[in-house]
């Protein structure tokens, strides 16, 4: 059983490089590949991405959903799994993934910790514990069968935001969905530029408008009006 990681990256030139070696260093010997899907990037992602022993592409289109659809389309594993540029999943992530699979479960995702000392944000961790749909974003990283990901179709490439939402909402409708009780560590960047209150009106406001069926382009503008991030 092999895992293809694809990783969406968009100026991570900072970052790529030290995940690549980390998930290189405990895949012991599990991955079929990784798979890093360049946006556009200005800087030198990609060089820092190749260098480090990853397959650098650059996605036709710009857009998470869309790179990671992209990312899939070249993989050679039997698993895939998506992680965010400033997100380290736990060392044991080949055997958390092999056996939740081996346990029937076909996709799922890990819960969240991050690296500052706000006890606001660790807040946010334990709340991960919970099954809500505010924890099926990306930040947590997930992986999922490539059957069952062929099945649904994929992320949807016109998505420009709470793709990983949707896509995990639909995709838990036709496969069994599974929590891993340990977490990943992810970056607290958007939170040490905007401030915790800032980020949580911003992530509850895209989510008000999304279940109210608002456009792609009325939930990005709104997003960027509302935070200095990326």
């Amino acid at each position: 059983m092999k895992i293809s990681i694809i990783i969406p990256v968009f100026n991570e030139a900072e970052h790529i490089g030290k995940l690549v070696d980390y998930l290189t260093r405990f895949g012991k010997g599990s991955l079929a590949e990784i798979i890093v899907v360049d946006g556009g990037s200005s800087d030198h992602t990609l060089l820092m991405a190749n260098s480090s022993g990853a397959k650098g592409v650059i996605s036709p289109q710009k857009g998470r959903a869309a790179q990671m659809n992209f990312g899939a389309s070249l993989a050679k594993g039997d698993l895939l799994y998506f992680v965010h540029a400033d997100t380290l999943p736990p060392e044991t992530y080949v055997t958390d993934i092999t056996n939740a699979v081996k346990a029937g479960y076909d996709l799922g995702r890990y819960l969240s910790t991050y690296d500052s000392k706000s006890w606001l944000l660790k807040l946010n961790a334990v709340l991960s514990r919970l099954d809500t749909f505010g924890g099926m974003g990306g930040d947590q990283t997930l992986f999922i069968t490539k059957d069952l990901f062929q099945k649904t179709g994929g992320f949807d490439g016109t998505m420009k935001i709470m793709e990983e939402f949707e896509f995990c909402a639909r995709a838990r409708k036709q496969g069994k969905y599974k929590i891993i009780k340990k977490p990943v560590l992810i970056s607290a960047r958007k939170y040490d530029t905007n401030g915790w209150l800032t980020v949580q009106k911003a992530n509850f406001t895209i989510v008000k408008m999304y279940q109210k069926g608002a456009s792609q382009e009325s939930m990005v503008s709104k997003y960027k009006e509302m935070l200095n991030y990326r």
